[in-house]
């Protein structure tokens, strides 16, 4: 049930609402899920368009994961059933570098990239 809201005029002329607390948490909440429902819809238009350009489909439970906010290739690792330092010994590079690629903090060479999907099996496009 919404309440009237006021309408005040400041010295400066400048119009201002006033509502309850409890409707600006909800416009609040609103916006929230509004955000939400963007950042969702980015990440599907990121993924159609990977697909239009060649990439090839990501699995289900990958794409599922990557719109929870976990990284590709993390994603990707955890779908092949594989732990930071087994890939890391298998790729030959440092279980903190993996790390490191992994959250964003850096990125990889397409050599590291390349021996990344070659341990994992899939298309190098999925983790460029």
């Amino acid at each position: 049930m919404m309440t009237a809201s006021q309408i005040i005029r400041t010295p400066g002329g400048e119009e201002l609402v006033v509502l309850p607390r409890a409707e600006y948490e909800a416009l609040l909440e609103r916006a929230e899920h509004e955000a939400e429902d963007a950042d969702d819809v980015g990440v599907y238009d990121a993924r159609k368009a990977e697909l239009a350009a060649g990439g090839g489909i990501l699995p289900p439970e990958v794409s599922a994961a990557i719109l929870r906010g976990v990284s590709r290739l993390k994603a990707i690792r955890e779908w092949k059933d594989e732990t930071q330092l087994h890939l890391a010994f298998t790729t030959g590079i440092s279980q903190g570098y993996l790390s490191d690629l992994e959250s964003g903090r850096r990125t990889g060479t397409p050599e590291t990239i390349a021996k990344l999907a070659k341990v994992l099996g899939v298309p190098v496009e999925w983790l460029s």
